[in-house]
């Protein structure tokens, strides 16, 4: 009998045929099919209204995708509603840091051509995403080439701008080194799917053919555009490329000339993720193995490994910046965090049935490093998940599939667009 029923929900897999990741890196893990599970023995029997079961929406924060205003009806939906995410600001300036301090450190050997420019281009994950939103900016803050509007920079593609007249963003100067944008677009395939790693490939094809001796630096808002853009040629060039995530193989290929990425903390924030459900379900404070140490010893530190916003009621897991100096202990992107690795008591934390959805399968962070943990920490926790792969692109493919929301305790939700939390409330409100 299985525990977990794990559904993908791309097209190809409705179709029964064995779906191909598209962007994700060989040897990645999406959401796999287990279509046939007919195991409902640990459906859910309680009688609490599915408007009042506890909800976590997490890496998606409920927002306006324009204004990055926060969705304050979803993030209060009920009083066991929560968002677990990572500090997204602080990661992006540890990104732009950690670009700004390799500058510093090689300008004597990184201006390619001779030209006098430090140029880069960069993998823009989706226009509409306060995560994106803030990497970008992150960068262009610490590079000195944002430009602002209305009190913050701007977040929008520069497009080409190789001869530096662009009004989106503008040369910068780092350890005396003029530093320009050459590129940015977002990475957004024919389908609608954003933060695809194959457009990002097929984008530095497009600039190395154009201006390609310009670029000296390759950044990117993730590191599955990133590694696409690594293997696709700036790892033959020895031109350095920043990402984001932390991923495994991003992390691994720091031995070969990956030039750095940023932990997200994916291990705190999977823990989050279920541990505010269960903690919801055991009726105990929100903070028990959190701020405080439960029966088992499972503890977070507040400002070393999370910060928490009451007035959202949102969680953030704090990054941490992965560079040649520190990688191997970053090498197991899918373990564990050791504070919070201890098994709970089924005795007082019964088996539960959570929902639980990724928005697209096929995403490098999530499929390869965040459902891993997911899957790890969901035993420790006697959760019984049922893992949705979604395609990426629309909504409906994910909310389909949330056709008898009585069967779970609780959910927990990855949105296509952070708009779009009101797909998922009027289902649960029904």
């Amino acid at each position: 009998m299985n525990k977990k029923r794990i559904l993908a929900m791309t097209t190809a897999a409705l179709m029964g045929v064995s779906m191909m990741a598209c962007g994700s890196q060989a040897g990645s893990t999406g959401a796999a099919t287990d279509a046939g599970s007919t195991d409902t023995a640990t459906a859910s029997t309680s009688s609490v209204a599915n408007k009042d079961k506890p909800l976590v929406w997490y890496n998606r924060q409920p927002s306006n995708s324009s204004t990055g205003e926060l969705d304050s009806a979803a993030l209060s939906f009920n009083k066991d509603t929560y968002y677990v995410g990572f500090d997204a600001v602080q990661g992006a300036e540890l990104q732009g840091q950690m670009i700004a301090d390799y500058i510093e450190a090689h300008k004597d050997t990184l201006d390619r051509n001779g030209d006098g420019i430090v140029g880069y281009v960069l993998a823009i994950g989706d226009i509409g995403h306060n995560d994106s939103i803030a990497r970008t900016r992150g960068v262009r803050k610490a590079l000195g080439t944002g430009v602002e509007k209305d009190g913050a920079i701007v977040s929008d593609p520069a497009g080409t701008n190789t001869d530096g007249s662009s009004t989106v963003v503008q040369d910068g100067t780092v350890a005396g080194l003029t530093v320009r944008e050459l590129a940015s677009q977002e990475m957004k395939n024919s389908a609608g799917a954003t933060w695809d790693a194959a457009t990002a490939g097929n984008a530095i094809g497009t600039w190395t053919s154009s201006f390609g001796d310009q670029i000296d630096i390759v950044v990117s808002n993730n590191d599955g555009m990133g590694m696409s853009m690594f293997n696709a040629w700036s790892k033959a060039e020895g031109v350095p490329t920043f990402g984001y995530d932390a991923n495994s193989d991003a992390v691994a290929a720091i031995a070969d000339g990956y030039s750095g990425t940023i932990s997200q903390h994916a291990d705190v924030q999977a823990y989050l993720t279920l541990r505010v459900l269960r903690n919801a379900l055991d009726g105990v404070d929100v903070m028990t193995g959190i701020a405080t140490a439960d029966d088992a010893g499972n503890v977070l530190e507040e400002g070393k490994d999370y910060r928490y916003d009451e007035a959202n009621r949102s969680f953030y897991a704090l990054n941490l910046a992965v560079t040649a100096d520190n990688y191997q202990e970053f090498t197991d992107a899918t373990k564990p965090y050791g504070p919070v690795a201890n098994q709970l008591d089924a005795a007082k934390s019964p088996s539960k049935k959570v929902w639980l959805d990724i928005y697209n399968a096929a995403d490098n962070f999530l499929s390869a490093t965040y459902q891993p943990l997911l899957q790890n920490y969901d035993d420790l926790m006697n959760l019984d998940v049922e893992y949705i792969g979604g395609d990426g692109q629309t909504e409906s493919n994910i909310t389909n599939r949330l056709g008898n929301p009585g069967e779970y305790d609780a959910f927990a939700i990855n949105m296509v667009k952070t708009d779009n939390a009101a797909s998922y409330t009027a289902i649960l409100n029904q």
